[in-house]
Parts: C-alpha cells; structure tokens; sequence
C-alpha cells in the first residue's frame, strides 16, 4: 500500500501520529515507551509543550508536525502529475466507450471530442491532485494538537515511514494518553 501512496506523495512520514497528554511526565513517558516498543527512531519522534501553542502560528509546531518541506513539494508535483495522467486514461476510456457504443454525437467528430475528453480528464485530474496536494488529513492532526496545547495539553507527534511503524505508534501512544489522533 505505500507504494502506491509514493506516487502520489513526496514525504518519507507520510502518516502523522500524535497523542495527547495531561502532562509532560506522560508525554515523556511516552516517548520512551514508543522509542522502545518501535522502530522508530528519536528523530521521528517530536514533544510539543503547552507553550509550543501559544500562538496561531508558531514555528516549532510547524516543524515538530510538518519537518519535510521539501517533501511537502515533492509531494505536490507527484500528486498532480499522476492524477492528472489518470485523469488523462479516464478520459480517453470514456471517449472509447462512447464512441464504442455507437454515441452518434461523438462518431462525426471524432477527433474534437477525443482531445475534449483527454482535456476534460486531465483538468479533473489536476483539481483532484490538488485536493491531495492539501492533505486535509494532516490539517485535521494540526488543528486537534494546536488546540490540545493551547488548552495546556502536551502532545507527542510521531512520523511513521511504513504502515508497521504507524501500528507501532498508535499501539504505544494509545497507552496513557488522552487522545490518539493520526492522519490516512
């Protein structure tokens, strides 16, 4: 499954863990259960405190969420680029199917409608990758972590690079904290 997830995104963490903490001795905690119950490593692994959310944007939140900026472009032109040749194939598949099917509309102008379906497939295409391009999943986790430490909530942010890690981490931070919140 993550390999079909790389054509689509630029990031080495494509999932983001995070649980919630009443305090820091939980959030450390935590963390030493995840780095010992896992694979991953301490660099995959951030504490946010309750400071760390004082304001709407605050750059330590940012980096302990989203630390792969240049994945984060990676993973825009990959997103865009593949949906829009499948938006291409399903085009041109709709084009043969009607033409296929006798559609009279389509058998006097062939060559117009195959370049109006190939172009209306390649839009759609590009709007999508730019749905997934927004990773509404990931906004989700950083608004419920932002609002956790501004209601004085320590948070522990784990990025999980294959699907046994993410289990890994949903299973040790699901111990002892408030909330486990985690994007696709």
């Amino acid at each position: 499954m993550f390999k079909l997830k790389q054509a689509f995104f630029g990031e080495r963490s494509i999932t983001k863990v995070a649980g919630l903490f009443a305090s820091r001795n939980g959030a450390d905690d935590a963390v030493l259960a995840l780095l010992g119950a896992s694979s991953l490593s301490a660099s995959q692994v951030k504490v946010l405190s309750p400071k760390d959310g004082e304001t709407a944007r605050d750059a330590a939140l940012d980096q302990a969420v989203e630390p792969e900026q240049r994945g984060i472009w990676r993973t825009i032109i990959r997103a865009h680029a593949t949906m829009a040749v499948l938006g291409l194939l399903a085009g041109v598949l709709a084009y043969a199917v009607l033409v296929g099917s006798g559609n009279p509309a389509l058998q006097g102008t062939s060559g117009l409608g195959w370049v109006v379906f190939a172009g209306f497939g390649i839009m759609f295409g590009l709007i999508l990758g730019g749905l997934l391009a927004l990773r509404p999943d990931h906004g989700r986790v950083i608004h419920l972590v932002r609002r956790a430490l501004q209601s004085g909530k320590w948070a522990v942010v784990a990025h999980p690079r294959d699907a046994s890690q993410t289990h890994q981490a949903v299973a040790s931070l699901s111990s002892g904290s408030l909330r486990v919140v985690r994007s696709f």
